[in-house]
């Protein structure tokens, strides 16, 4: 079977309010994919969306977005979850044999509804949704507060996450304004509005306006593209129980069988010691341990032990992880991107030296309810 190479990609500086429609941000994202693999629209055999009718406001959310996306003339379908997903769905259309080139682009923009609202319809419809009491802001405090609990893990020790992201965020320049800051320390962290008791305001990923976009091909049409692919060369997807209390919400078992799936699909054995980039999709600063943990990065509880810095013992989040900005429906196809940029060389100021290997994890539901993994690999 042929190897599916990444041979493109374009992503629209993030914002919290953009000041151009969302038909122009997916035009402009699908349109440098394009551009950056020196192809025309003619050579887009299928296309991929990523967007929510309930974000969206309408049935159907793609069927005015098909000619902007690429899609007019060609095969087009769409995903209702994270953009990760959407690679997933390429990656099958190009695995089929009948696609030679893939386009997936995903995004969103809450600033033009309200977002939270809408995530009230991932509850129970009987008992939860009609008091609005278990939401995906209180889901945030009940998963972080049981993981500090469980572990013993500090709320300074989950805050240095946070900055972190912030400060590798600053170095991005698509990421979010109001995300990038290099001189944020523990305490401005602490010192943010209580988002949901434990988490603060400075511990969420903020939900952004943005629009991402990548092409996939088969491996001979991939290396007739470009010189320096990436290769999918694994990946494992898995979804838990519906119902917050039936999960322990101190750790993700949708992301270990994501990881072993993926990993055995890759070859890795090892991920701490052959993995050299990660790009993890953490809605809040804790999950970034709890994933990490999950797939065996650092061994349970001891996620705040490692250096996950630009060019520590495994470098996670460099580009900011989704703490730079989370544009639902593109926030894991981001982290896609960024990993491939990573194995490209291309990471131009949070780059990694000599990363070969790198993964990327994309994730929809309360409290990482189902997780995605990709296995990348750079060169020839």
């Amino acid at each position: 079977m042929e190897k599916v190479g990444i041979v493109g990609y374009y992503q629209v500086k993030l914002h919290s309010d953009a000041n151009y429609g969302r038909y122009e941000m997916i035009f402009e994202a699908v349109r440098g994919a394009v551009d950056m693999a020196g192809l025309k629209k003619k050579d887009i055999s299928t296309v991929i969306s990523c967007t929510n009718d309930y974000y969206d406001g309408r049935t159907i959310s793609n069927c005015f977005t098909v000619e902007v996306g690429g899609g007019y003339m060609a095969d087009e379908s769409k995903v209702e979850m994270d953009g990760a997903h959407a690679v997933l769905y390429g990656l099958m259309r190009i695995l089929s044999g009948n696609h030679k080139l893939a386009v997936v682009w995903g995004g969103s923009m809450p600033s033009c509804f309200p977002y939270h609202s809408a995530r009230l319809f991932e509850t129970d419809p009987t008992w939860e949704r009609p008091l609005a009491y278990v939401n995906d802001i209180t889901s945030a405090g009940f998963q972080m507060r049981s993981y500090m609990e469980k572990y013993g893990v500090s709320v300074e020790e989950i805050a240095r996450v946070a900055v972190k992201n912030r400060q590798n965020s600053a170095k991005n320049p698509l990421a979010l304004a109001e995300a990038q800051n290099s001189n944020i320390d523990v305490k401005e962290v602490l010192a943010s509005g209580i988002y949901a008791d434990p988490v603060t305001e400075l511990m969420v990923a903020q939900p952004c306006d943005g629009v991402a976009a990548l092409l996939l091909a088969p491996e001979r049409q991939a290396l007739r593209i470009t010189d320096n692919p990436v290769w999918i060369t694994g990946v494992g997807y898995s979804q838990e129980t519906y119902y917050l209390g039936d999960r322990n919400l101190y750790e993700s078992k949708s992301m270990e069988l994501a990881g072993k799936t993926a990993f055995e699909s890759a070859g890795i054995k090892e991920p701490r010691s052959e993995i050299d980039v990660a790009e993890l999709y953490e809605a809040y600063a804790h999950e970034e341990l709890i994933l990490s943990e999950a797939l065996g990065l650092a061994q349970k509880g001891k996620g705040a032990n490692l250096n996950s810095e630009i060019n520590g013992d495994v470098s996670i989040n460099p580009s900011g992880g989704a703490t730079s900005g989370n544009p639902p429906c593109a926030t894991g196809l981001i982290r896609v991107i960024e990993a491939a940029k990573q194995l490209r060389g291309e990471a131009n100021g949070y780059q990694v030296n000599n990363a070969k290997k790198a993964i990327a994890s994309g994730q929809i539901g309360m409290c990482a309810q189902n997780n995605i993994l990709f296995v990348l690999e750079g060169g020839n």
